[in-house]
């Protein structure tokens, strides 16, 4: 039949649209066939999260809980649930800012002893959660060895030694004992206050930066307002310990409390401190005016005092008590405001027009005797002093009873307590996490794998861009492995009913109708190695055989054949003279078939084929046998494939579905076509299932066809 005659011949392909797109469907038949990878990613994965699980320390987390009066907020109570919508700062959030400042912590760091540390070793004992416990209340590593590693090692039930960077021991000691030994001209001093911990376990000791820690510690504190302007601030933190993560959190607690307290109470202290140290200096200043009075009345002896003269003297000291109390309401307003505040100007015009009214007074006294003039001036000076003496003495009390009433704007309302279930780690978790990242890791190879092998999959594609028919597609066969016997014999005959098989079938088919009458050569190449011509040409063998006709099978790739037959002697030897063809043709064990095999393998078999023994060769061997079948090496890598090509009848260009791409097919099917215009069909191999094909057979490999398998035993 012509070749503008042949027919296209599709085996169980429906009509496909070239399409480089993965529609869903698409991308969840990829991952089903790739299950059994996805299912080993998700077994390492949760292997991966069991370990991570066990290798994280368990963490135990306390809380606490602060209350803020708020009640000197007059914005915020006046603003009420609008002070949230117009972003009216919450005392709460500088009361936080305070709990983590290096105020409160550095005092923390140094109490609990947080700058030092001794970490367990030994990765058994870390996984299986058997790790002892050191705990450290004093540490001074010399300076210039600080960076190096310390190791502590337990020695007894309550005993331990140090051990130098060079790995000599330095000193040895008792739990509670300060222990301390010369080291690079400096001294080594320790002191464990806790030892938990069995024989021979090793600690590595560092003695850290303190303002390193405080900052470890503030990073580490989980502080935030419970809800929205309730003044409730809630604190916790986590730490390998319990009994740790709590005493820390209180400690933090108790500090930030105090020097609450403190802070109120500051100005008190300091005016209290003030009026002390001046009391002294105002009692011996009342002292002495008291003994000038009391001298002048026994120098000059009683002096006569009129009902006038004491009215003016009562009216005299009380402007001077006025003016003392105008004078302490100044200097606090002065404190708040400028001079220039109407506040105090208010002041300093009240103290004018009280000494515009003393100046008068001690003028309307100059007409009194000199004896009472000096009398009043004395006892003036004596009520004068003795009210500023008793003001102090009350204004210190008041203060004394202030300072010790002062309770601050923060109280604790919860303190830690010690967490008996650890918060961390959480262990399901992470294993969810390491299995989801694991299956990830998984799929993103598989597409990587299926981006990889994009080669032609459409039939009408190729044929399209090729103008040549597709004769076949060979789909996956799900019988894999044949064993005893069988194992030598051809997919077609170990399973007859498989897909495969039929798709055999159906190319034997596609071919008698497109051989015309004579024709009996049929050559098979691929592109490269592995695409499975060896295979299709060895089933296509035993197809004709099995339907009554004589058949041989010819390994023309003398460099590397893989159809083995029982004698040793093959085409290479034919082709050089040394055997008749006769004597290198074998029986198989399917009746009808026989093989020659490659023969001695040769490095360059190309000049046996230049000649016209091969060509003579094919002409002999039509007359004895009804159709010949030439396996040849791969087309794009040696030239034996075009040697051959010209003396056949028909050629089978096999083509690896999902890898070999169409501009490798086209630029191979043209180097043959320029030696001779023979017939030729393609045959896909290794089909895969995707939506809107027909075929869903995973892939076939060598264990279908190995050594011998054309060979009699």
């Amino acid at each position: 039949m012509a070749d503008s005659e042949q027919q296209t011949i599709v085996v169980g392909a429906q009509a496909q649209t070239p399409n480089n797109t993965i529609t869903l469907l698409e991308a969840l038949f990829i991952l089903w066939k790739r299950r059994y990878l996805l299912c080993l990613f998700l077994l390492v994965g949760a292997a991966i999260g069991v370990v991570v699980g066990q290798w994280i320390r368990p963490q135990y987390t306390s809380d606490a809980l602060f209350q803020i009066d708020i009640k000197g907020n007059k914005s915020a109570r006046a603003l009420g649930e609008m002070g949230s919508l117009l972003e009216v700062a919450s005392p709460a959030d500088a009361e936080i800012e305070l709990i983590k400042s290096r105020l409160v912590l550095n005092y923390v760091v140094d109490q609990e002893h947080l700058m030092y540390s001794a970490t367990p070793q030994g990765a058994l004992n870390r996984l299986l959660h058997r790790e002892g416990r050191m705990d450290i209340d004093f540490l001074n590593i010399p300076e210039l060895a600080r960076a190096d590693r310390w190791e502590a090692v337990v020695t007894g039930d309550n005993s331990y030694a140090i051990y130098t960077p060079e790995e000599t021991k330095l000193v040895e000691g008792m739990v509670g004992d300060l222990l301390s030994a010369p080291y690079a001209g400096d001294t080594l001093r320790i002191r464990v206050k806790l030892m938990r911990a069995t024989l021979g376990e090793k600690f590595v000791i560092k003695q850290g930066n303190p303002l390193l820690a405080v900052r470890g510690l503030a990073g580490s504190l989980k502080v935030a307002e419970k809800g929205k302007q309730t003044g409730v601030i809630g604190i916790s933190y986590s730490h390998r310990y319990a009994d740790r993560a709590a005493s820390i959190l209180n400690t933090i607690a108790n500090t930030y409390v105090r020097q609450n307290v403190e802070m109120r109470s500051a100005e008190a202290e300091k005016t209290l401190e003030f009026l002390e140290t001046q009391l002294p200096g105002i009692k011996a200043k009342l002292d002495s005016s008291e003994k000038v009075l009391s001298d002048y009345r026994h120098s000059v002896g009683s002096v006569d005092m009129t009902g006038e003269t004491r009215a003016h003297l009562d009216k005299e000291v009380d402007l001077q008590r006025q003016l003392l109390q105008l004078e302490q309401q100044r200097q606090q307003a002065t404190r708040l405001f400028k001079e220039e505040h109407p506040s105090v100007q208010t002041i300093v015009k009240q103290q004018d027009r009280l000494r515009g009214e003393l100046a008068r007074l001690k003028k309307s006294a100059e007409s009194m005797p000199v004896t009472q003039q000096e009398m009043i001036r004395l006892q003036e000076d004596v009520a004068l002093n003795n009210a500023q003496y008793t003001a102090m003495l009350n204004n210190i009390q008041q203060l004394r009873v202030v300072r010790a009433g002062e309770v601050g704007n923060v109280r604790v309302v919860d303190f830690a307590q010690i967490e008996p279930i650890q918060s961390k780690p959480k262990k399901l978790n992470i294993l969810v996490c390491c299995m989801a990242a694991s299956f990830m890791v998984g799929v993103l190879l598989v597409f990587m794998l299926r981006m990889m092998r994009n080669g032609i999959r459409s039939s009408q594609e190729l044929e399209h861009a090729t103008n040549v028919s597709v004769f076949a597609k060979i789909p996956e066969s799900k019988n894999r492995l044949v064993k005893d016997k069988r194992r030598k014999l051809t997919l077609v005959e170990s399973s007859p009913n498989d897909q495969a098989s039929e798709a055999f079938h159906t190319l034997q088919t596609a071919l008698d109708f497109s051989l015309e009458a004579g024709q009996k050569v049929v050559m098979t190449c691929g592109l490269v190695p592995g695409v499975g011509k060896s295979f299709v040409a060895k089933n296509l063998a035993a197809v004709y055989a099995m339907n009554g006709k004589r058949v041989l099978l010819i390994d023309a790739d003398m460099r590397k054949g893989v159809i083995r037959s029982s004698k040793y002697i093959g085409l290479t030897e034919v082709l050089s003279g040394k055997v008749e063809w006769r004597e290198a043709v074998a029986d198989a064990r399917c009746q009808n078939l026989f093989v020659m095999g490659c023969g001695k393998r040769l490095m360059s078999p190309s000049e046996l084929l230049r000649h016209d023994k091969f060509k003579a060769l094919l002409e002999d061997l039509k007359q004895e046998y009804d159709m010949i079948i030439v396996d040849t090496p791969p087309v794009s890598m040696v030239t034996d494939a075009e040697l051959i090509y010209p003396l056949v009848d028909f050629t089978l260009m096999v083509v690896h579905y999902g890898v070999d791409s169409l501009e490798q097919i086209k630029e191979n099917l043209a180097n043959l076509r320029r030696y001779a215009d023979k017939p030729c069909a393609f045959v896909l191999n290794h089909c895969e299932y995707e939506p809107g094909h027909y075929y869903g057979y995973g892939y076939y490999g060598k264990g279908y066809y190995g050594k011998g398998y054309f060979s009699k035993s």
